[in-house]
Order: C-alpha cells, then sequence, then structure tokens
C-alpha cells in the first residue's frame, strides 16, 4: 500500500526529490600531502578539473569518482555523540576534503553542485567509513560514521574554493 502522503504518483516523488533551494557554505577544506598522514587545514584550495584538490596526494584517474570527498558539517556533532564526546568531531580526523553545512548531502547524490563562483562538482555516490576511523577515533570509531560517512565527487570544472562559499544545486534542464 503507497505512503497515503504520496498515493501511487511517482511524477510527485520525482517533484520532491528535485526540489531543493537551500544552499549550504564550504565550512572546512582539508589535504592529505602524505597518504596516512593528518590532513592539511586550508583557507582555499584549488581543484583541477577532472583530477584531485591540489595539495591532496591522491593521483585518481580522470572520470574518477572519488576525486573529492565531502561531509556533513551537521554530522560533526552525530559522530561525536556516537562516541561519547562532548564536543563535535574535529573535521580533520574524518579524513574529508570539504566540510559542508546547510545542505542535506545524501540530497544531492547524483547531482551536480556549485561552490563559490567557478567549481562544479558531480556527486558520485557515498562514502563509506573505512577501517582507519577505528585508529583514528578509537573503538567504535567504524561504527560511528556509519550512515555519516558523507559523499564522493568529481570534479567537473575547475578553480578555487574558499571556506565560506556557498554551495548550490546546479539546475537541470528537462526537455518537456
Amino acid at each position: 500500500m503507497p505512503f497515503p502522503f504520496f498515493g501511487d504518483d511517482k511524477s510527485t516523488v520525482a517533484r520532491l526529490l528535485g526540489t531543493l533551494p537551500q544552499t549550504g557554505r564550504v565550512e572546512w577544506i582539508g589535504v592529505r600531502p602524505v597518504r596516512r598522514e593528518p590532513l592539511l587545514s586550508l583557507p582555499e584550495v584549488q581543484a583541477e578539473t577532472d583530477r584531485h584538490l591540489r595539495g591532496d596526494h591522491a593521483r585518481v584517474k580522470p572520470c574518477g569518482k572519488r576525486q573529492v570527498t565531502l561531509i556533513q558539517h551537521e554530522h560533526l556533532a552525530a559522530v561525536a555523540g556516537f562516541l561519547g564526546l562532548d564536543a563535535p568531531m574535529e573535521p580533520g580526523r574524518l579524513r574529508r576534503n570539504l566540510v559542508v553545512s546547510g545542505l542535506n548531502l545524501l540530497a544531492l547524490k547524483n547531482r551536480h553542485i556549485s561552490i563559490g563562483t567557478e567549481v562544479v562538482l558531480e556527486i558520485t555516490g557515498e562514502c563509506h567509513p573505512c577501517s582507519r576511523m577505528e585508529e583514528e577515533l578509537g573503538p567504535g570509531g567504524y561504527n560511528a560514521m556509519r550512515g555519516h560517512g558523507g559523499l564522493t565527487a568529481r570534479i567537473v570544472q575547475g578553480g578555487t574554493i574558499r571556506v565560506g562559499d556557498e554551495v548550490r544545486v546546479v539546475a537541470t534542464h528537462s526537455s518537456s
């Protein structure tokens, strides 16, 4: 039996999924110059089209789906809470490149977003936690991150990303 609010109208669900008027904000930027080392917090970074963030050790393949990782700022407190901590988690400990507030990142899956005035990312999938979370966060770190690991993205159009930049969904045009 369909959920009463939606009925059987799949176009209603599609419309709701496509409605995302909010904008977000880049709260933190980090890169890993060396594998397995702590992330460096930066005020800005160059996103190289279809490659990676300049200064990050990752050397992904062109058209790779994991050129940048993003995590929801609001989830920093949730992860800390699951670990019994009183203060939100330091962003670099979660090993993601960009921390974004004010926008439900999971709603961006399979969409394009713009950051600032230049950069466009294609959100390619979820960024599930790895065993490094146990090393970094201690016992339970992996499970604390489950459902809060963020997203992966490909850099469609490069440019400068700055802390404070606005994050917006790129409008798609239908052919109707």
